[in-house]
This record gives structure tokens, sequence and C-alpha cells, in this order.
């Protein structure tokens, strides 16, 4: 995790180095054999992205440096928690002391934060969880951007508004030379250093053309690329990762074997758990969650959730809605509600305090429109902007009526940032061009 400014290089072991900002250390992953001590660089999701001149730095760094300390006083002061109130349940204070102290929580514990209805209490809740954030993770949020490059997909999910169910969808495949505009439009104009490549499991985009898609961006332009192109085997793995891809976004959408195969008729979630644990294995840092609020889907199933999202080694926890599709199997059932979903958020940081960076997902803004600015307080710690052009972006209709479909990206970009720096945050991937 570093923030979107440049870290001066302290140290070099191996492969690992440590960077220094503004006295505070993180530590990165170096693939660059260039690299040495008082280099300035970029890091972004635990990897050096790319150096800069000494002069760039400096220059962007004093203009920084009172921001700096400015976000982490404000962030400070809105994440106080003070659980001495009588207007909660005694039994709900004493769980949540807990968590502020880490101490083990049970799984009915859990599932008690997790079904909490009371206003009271669920602000509590989401103040320990912020709490806990700050506490292990600074100010810090991660703002990436996605480019969903084909609607094509051959699976038959359910839930899924790209699935083939949906016979009524206008289906597009971006082209090479329009991917790489785009990507150069959201590196160089809007100042992002991690994006997402996501698609359909589209049978025209083998594994090895997106490799060479990949080779030539990274030629190009110095940043770091996820894939999210579902399941591309073992083999597809390692043809991505050599490209020069370092995440996959790919969710399991509910541990619940059971409930999986009903959403995924002829699949099984051996399948997604054993393709994620090889793309841990292989070296990508791995986004992952489920859909909250599934037809038949319990609050213990979300808990098998978190916990089974936590043993995958996930880098990022992707926890979002369920938005019935009218085009799909499940039109008719009602969609989650917020509450859960930020019930949800505040619980994953509090099984993973430590660790998690947990997205505040576009499917939970389209449900609710303060979503991103509830998440955030609530535990979270990234958001994801949608970089797809705007005559495709209503052709990857994975669910309906989806937020900021009508938002020019300058726009989204300034909301959040103006977001970001009210309640004290600091982006760590939109660049000062942002």
């Amino acid at each position: 995790m570093c923030y979107a400014i440049p870290g001066k290089v302290e140290t070099v072991l191996g492969n690992i180095v440590t960077l220094d900002y503004f006295g505070e250390k993180k530590q990165a992953y170096n693939e660059l054999d260039y690299l040495r001590p008082d280099d300035f660089v970029y890091a972004q999701g635990g990897f050096v992205i790319r150096v800069i001149s000494p002069e760039e730095a400096r220059s962007i760094l004093s203009v920084f440096k009172e921001t700096f300390y400015e976000l982490q006083e404000i962030d400070l002061r809105l994440t106080r928690v003070g659980l001495k109130d009588n207007g909660a349940d005694k039994d709900i204070l004493r769980i949540l002391d807990k968590a502020l102290e880490e101490k083990k929580l049970s799984r009915a514990n859990l599932l008690k934060l997790l079904t909490l209805k009371a206003p009271r209490e669920r602000e509590l809740l989401y103040k320990v969880a912020n709490f806990l954030r700050r506490k292990y993770l600074s100010n810090s949020c991660c703002v990436h951007g996605i480019i969903e490059f084909s609607s094509y997909c051959w699976r038959n999910c359910a839930y899924c508004g790209i699935s083939t169910h949906n016979q009524n969808l206008k289906r597009y495949r971006m082209s090479e030379t329009e991917i790489l505009e785009n990507v150069t439009l959201a590196v160089e104009k809007h100042g992002f250093q991690a994006l997402v490549l996501q698609s359909g499991e589209d049978t025209g985009f083998s594994p090895k053309q997106l490799a060479e898609l990949i080779r030539e961006i990274k030629k190009r332009h110095q940043l770091l690329i996820f894939v999210s192109c579902g399941e591309v085997g073992p083999e597809g793995l390692e043809t991505l990762y050599e490209a020069g891809a370092r995440g996959i976004l790919l969710r399991f959408e509910t541990a619940n074997p059971l409930l999986y195969r009903s959403l995924h008729p002829g699949s099984y979630l051996n399948s997604r758990i054993e393709h994620l644990k090889r793309a841990y294995e292989t070296g990508y840092l791995v986004i992952t969650g489920s859909l909250v609020g599934l037809p038949g889907q319990t609050p213990e199933d979300i808990l098998d959730d978190i916990f089974l999202a936590r043993d995958l080694h996930t880098e990022m926890y992707s926890f979002g809605p369920f938005i019935p599709h009218p085009e799909t199997p499940l039109s008719t059932f009602p969609q989650a509600d917020s509450i859960t979903i930020l019930n949800t958020l505040a619980v994953l940081r509090i099984v993973d305090p430590r660790n998690a960076k947990i997205l505040v997902t576009s499917s939970f803004e389209t449900i609710d429109p303060q979503a991103k600015e509830k998440g955030l307080m609530a535990g979270a710690n990234s958001v994801m902007l949608n970089v797809t052009p705007g005559e495709y972006q209503k052709s990857y209709s994975i669910y309906p009526n989806r937020a900021n479909e009508d938002i020019a990206l300058e726009e989204q970009i300034r909301r959040t940032l103006d977001l970001l720096y009210r309640i004290g945050r600091a982006p760590t991937d939109l660049g000062v061009k942002g």
C-alpha cells in the first residue's frame, strides 16, 4: 500500500524495497533491476511501478507535503471511537470492545454484528471498523481504473446480465487499438497507475492475444495491470503473468457449493477456488469476494464468504450487492439492501484488520448513491472508477442502471478526490494529473 506521491527508496534488499513517505516507511516488491537507494518511485499494490526524476519528485512532494499531514489529521479526527453508550445493547458493546482490542470473536459474535439493524449499534460497528482501518493501514485509499473491453461471454451464470441468458444485449469487443488508446488516456491524461482489464469469458480474446496486448501496454506505460476475464486456466495464468499482469480480479460469488451450482449450471465452486489458489501461487495479487443478498443466501453463508476470501490470501476484498437483471433467471428476486452491504464491509475489516484492502463496488453505488462515503467510513479503503469509453459502458450490462454511466470520467475523478480529501484519505493511484 502506498500513497499517490513519490516515495524515496531507503533500502533495497533483494526484491524488497523500503520506501519513505514523509517519515512513514512502507515496503514494496521490486522488479526493476536498476533501482537504487535514494531513487524516487511510484508504487502501487505493493509493487514498484516506475522511477521518476529527483526534480519531478521534489516538485510534487513540496506541493503535497502540507496536504499529506492535513489529510492524516482529518482522518484521525473522524476515526475516534467511544463505546460508552447507554443507548446500545450491552452485549453488542462488549463484542465491539473485543473487536477494538483484536480479541478473537466467535462465529456467533460475528453473526450478531453482521445482522445488526439498530441505527446506533450499526454506527458503532462502522466506527470500530474504520478505527481498525486507520490503525493498521493509515489513511491511504486505492483508486484503480477499470476498462471493460468486451461484453461477450459464453457462461450462463443465472445473475449476470452479460451471460448467455441475455439475448437482447448489444455486445461489443473493443479492438486492440481502442484498448491501447484508452489505456493511454487513463495513464497520461488522468494519472491512473493501476488498471483492471475486464471482459466476459470471451472466446474471441484468448489468453495469448491478451498477453500480447499486455506486453504492448507495458512497452508504452509503467503501471500495475490486473486481469478480470474469468477462469483462464493454469496455462493462461502463466501466460498473462509472464506478459506483465500482476493482479487478478475474480470473485467466487458464494462459498456455498450448492448455491454456487444453482447460479452456475455445469460449473463447480472447487474449480473457481483452485483457480484463485493457482493465481496466488503464480504471484498474482488477488481481488475476490462474493455477491451479497443472493436468493437463498443466509447470514451464515455471507460469513463463510468472508472467511473463504481471507483464506485465499486476498489482496483486495470485493463484496457487492446482488442486483437482479431483467434478462436473467433471477430477474424477479429483490436486490440486496444497503445495510447488509455496510455490515459486511465492517465485519470484513474486523476479521482482517491488519491487511484488508476493501473495495466499495460500483454495484453498491448503484443501489445507494452515498455508498462510496458510507463504505469508506465503515472500514473500506478502495474504490474503482470506470474508464471504459462511454459508448460501450451501457453494453457492459452486468446489472441494470449502473452508477455513473452518464457521468464523464473527469467529473467522477473530481467527485472522488473531493470526497477523499473531505474525509482525510490520500488517493493511492491517481497521480497529480488527477
